[in-house]
């Protein structure tokens, strides 16, 4: 853990923050014989491990000579954007006594390339549908679409802007 010292209203506050460690492995299995003698020469894939999960078969965007069966960073990072708000949703749903029945998130992600080959992100949008058990309060559970975007980890590390359009059925 760690600490740091706030003020206000004159009085000093000591915050407490505690930090959390992800290790991954991302193994190139691409090598097609010639490893990289030349831009067609390789493939994009690899696969993505961690202690204790299952492996994560990946590649580049097909855009980019990847395979479309595998999962490409650009998915990933939207996913995990879908995911880390899915989880907020439903804690806060669950503090707030507003029952979740069912969830499904058609999250979309727009990235623009540049001319020089880079690129990056420019927003990212939750689609969010939601069933919620009847007699529960529709408003809350639109208000706490809000207060999970704010608290989601990975939505607060991106540099590009995350919306959040959720349907109720």
């Amino acid at each position: 853990m760690a600490e740091f010292p706030l003020r206000a209203r004159g009085q000093l506050i000591l915050v407490m923050t505690r930090r959390h460690s992800y290790a991954v492995a991302v193994t190139w299995t691409g090598n097609t014989g010639t490893g990289t003698s030349g831009y067609r020469n390789y493939q994009r894939s690899h696969d993505i491990s961690a202690s204790g999960k299952p492996t994560i078969p990946g590649s580049s965007d097909p855009a980019f000579r990847g395979d479309p069966a595998r999962w490409s960073p650009e998915d990933l990072l939207v996913a995990s954007l879908s995911a880390c708000h899915k989880l907020w949703y439903l804690h806060l749903c669950a503090e707030a006594g507003v029952v979740v029945e069912a969830y499904v998130d058609e999250a979309v992600g727009v990235m623009e390339e540049s001319t020089d080959g880079g690129g990056q992100f420019i927003e990212v949008i939750l689609k969010p549908r939601v069933r919620i058990a009847p007699g529960c309060d529709q408003t809350k559970a639109l208000a706490l679409h809000h207060a999970a975007h704010a608290k989601c980890f990975i939505a607060r590390s991106v540099n590009f802007p995350v919306k959040c359009e959720p349907f109720f059925n």
